[in-house]
C-alpha cells in the first residue's frame, strides 16, 4: 500500500469534476516511454523461532529498515517513526503487519527489473542476517494466527484495521495475513488503456492460477490453492471485484472515475496525521461537505489517495495495475512482469490476448474468479477448456509479444527467458501451491516449519 510523503495543502484543489479525469490522461504515453513497474512482498520472521518480527523490539522491523540504509536508502518518517525508504531502486514500504514491500522503480525492460529485484533481496538478506531474520515467499502466512502478528505504526492502517470488520469477513486477513507480486504498466491513450483494462481483467485469474503459492491456514491445509484470492472475495465488496463495467460500451476514465466516486472513503491525509473519514463519500468531499473537514474541498492529493483505497482485480491510476498474484520464490517475481509485458506491451500480442476472451460472458468472468481460488490451473473456462490449456496459448502469445520486443542483455538474451517457470507450471499442470501440499502430505509429514526451510529467499 501506498505512502504518504508529504501534506496535501500546496496542491491543486479539484474544482470541476472534469479535474478527476486529468490523472487518468497524464498517464498516456508514447510506446517508447512505456515503463515496468514491479512490486513484490514478503514475510519477515525470526529464524529462530518462525516468530513475526514487531516494530520496536531489537532485531525488528526498525532495525531492517534502519540497516538498509546502509545502501543509501533514505528514511521515511511518520510521527517520527520510520516507516518507508526511498531510493534509486524505488521504495521499501511496511504492510500493516509487517510484510515487506519493495516498489520498484519505472524501468525500460525486463532485464532491469530482474536486476532490481536481485539488489534488494541481497540487501534484505545481507542485513537479515546481521539481524536474524529470514524472509518468506508465500501469499499467506501458512502457520500464523492474527493473534500473533505485529503492527505496524502507520495512521492509515489504524483506520483500516477499525473498518475492515464493518464490511466483510476477511478484510483483517488481507491486511495481516497476504503478501503479492504486482507489476504496474502504462497506456498510450484512453482507447489503448480500456484494451488494456479488458484483456488484463479478463486474464487475472489466469495469472492466479499461475501464481497460486497460499494453501495453508495455521498450519493445515484450507482447501485453496491460493487462499489471498479468496479473502479478497470477502474482504469489502464495494472496493474489490471483476468490474463488470469494465467490459460495458462507453468504458473509459469517466466511468472508472464514476466508480471511485461511489466507493467509500477510509480517510484525509493532513499536516501530517491520517483523520479517519471510513465509509464516508468522496462526492460529498468534492461538494465541500466532508463531515470530518466542513466546507473544505479535495486537492488532487487526496484524489490519488482515495484511489489507492480501492481493490479490485485491477486497479487504474495512472497506469494499470495488475493484483491477482501470490507472493512466491525469488523467480516467480521476475515471471509476473514477464507475463504481462509480453501480452500487453505489444500489439499484436494484446489482439491475440483480446481474441482469446472477448466473447466471454460476464457470467463467465465471475464464475471464474469465484472457482480459481480452489482449482487453480483445473478451473474450467468457457467452451470447457481449463486453465492449464488457456495458460499454454497465452503464454505462448505472451512469449511472441517479449521476442517482438527486442530488449536484449549484455549477453544476447531477449526477455523470453523469464516465462521458463510458467511454462514449466502449465506443462506440469502443477502450481507451486500444488507442489507444497504433495511434501505437506508426503515428506514433510505435515509439519508445517520445512516450508521455512524450502520457500524462504
Amino acid at each position: 500500500m501506498s505512502t504518504r510523503t508529504a501534506t496535501a495543502d500546496a496542491d491543486p484543489v479539484i474544482e470541476h469534476r472534469d479535474d478527476l479525469l486529468t490523472l487518468f490522461a497524464r498517464g498516456e504515453k508514447p510506446a517508447d516511454r512505456w515503463r515496468i513497474g514491479t512490486e513484490h512482498e514478503k514475510f519477515v520472521f525470526f529464524r529462530d523461532s518462525h516468530r513475526a518480527p514487531s516494530y520496536d523490539e531489537p532485531g525488528g522491523i526498525h532495525a531492517l529498515l534502519i540497516g538498509l540504509t546502509k545502501f543509501g536508502w533514505e528514511p521515511v518518517y511518520e510521527n517520527g517513526h520510520i516507516i518507508a525508504l526511498s531510493g534509486a531502486d524505488g521504495g521499501i514500504s511496511l504492510e500493516p503487519a509487517g510484510q515487506f514491500e519493495l516498489s520498484g522503480a519505472p524501468l525500460d525492460n525486463l532485464h532491469q527489473t530482474c536486476a532490481e529485484t536481485g539488489r534488494h533481496l541481497r540487501q534484505v538478506k545481507e542485513i537479515g542476517d546481521a539481524l536474524g531474520l529470514g524472509f518468506l515467499g508465500m501469499g499467506f502466512w501458512p502457520d500464523k494466527s492474527r493473534a500473533d502478528l505485529p503492527i505496524m505504526p502507520k495512521g492509515r492502517y489504524a483506520i483500516m484495521l477499525r473498518h475492515m470488520p464493518r464490511v466483510g469477513e476477511l478484510g483483517l486477513d488481507m491486511m495481516l495475513r497476504t503478501c503479492t507480486i504486482q507489476t504496474n504498466l502504462d497506456y498510450g491513450s484512453e482507447a489503448d488503456m480500456v484494451k488494456k483494462f479488458r484483456v488484463s481483467l479478463a486474464l487475472q485469474p489466469l495469472a492466479t492460477a499461475l501464481f497460486a503459492n497460499s494453501p495453508f491456514t495455521e498450519g493445515r491445509p484450507n482447501g485453496f490453492l491460493s487462499y489471498r484470492s479468496h479473502i479478497w472475495t470477502d474482504t469489502d465488496p464495494k472496493r474489490t471485484g471483476m468490474l463488470p463495467f469494465v467490459f460495458e460500451d462507453g468504458f473509459g476514465y469517466e466511468r472508472y472515475a464514476e466508480y471511485m466516486l461511489d466507493v467509500p472513503m477510509y480517510f484525509v491525509y493532513r499536516d501530517g496525521r491520517y483523520i479517519d473519514a471510513a465509509g464516508l463519500s468522496f462526492r460529498d468531499f468534492l461538494d465541500g461537505r466532508l463531515s470530518v473537514l466542513p466546507g473544505e474541498k479535495p486537492t488532487m492529493a487526496d484524489w490519488t489517495d482515495h484511489l489507492s483505497t480501492a481493490f479490485p482485480e485491477v486497479r487504474l491510476k495512472s497506469f494499470l495495475e495488475m493484483r491477482g498474484a501470490d507472493g512466491g520464490p525469488w523467480g516467480r517475481i521476475c515471471a509476473l512482469p514477464a507475463f504481462w509485458v509480453g501480452l500487453l506491451y505489444d500489439p499484436n500480442a494484446l489482439d491475440a490476448a483480446w481474441d482469446e476472451v472477448k466473447h466471454w460472458t460476464i457470467e463467465d468472468h465471475h464464475r471464474i474468479r469465484a472457482q480459481v481460488p480452489r482449482l487453480g490451473l483445473r478451473t474450467q473456462g468457457p467452451r470447457g477448456r481449463t486453465f492449464q490449456e488457456l495458460g499454454r496459448r497465452i503464454l505462448a502469445i505472451a512469449h511472441d509479444g517479449l521476442a517482438a520486443r527486442r530488449r536484449l542483455n549484455a549477453a544476447g538474451d531477449d526477455e523470453t527467458g523469464y516465462l521458463a517457470e510458467l511454462r514449466d507450471i502449465v506443462a506440469s499442470g502443477r502450481t507451486s501451491a500444488d507442489l507444497l501440499l504433495e511434501r505437506f502430505n508426503g515428506p514433510w509429514g505435515g509439519d508445517i516449519r520445512r516450508i521455512y526451510d524450502e520457500m524462504a529467499y
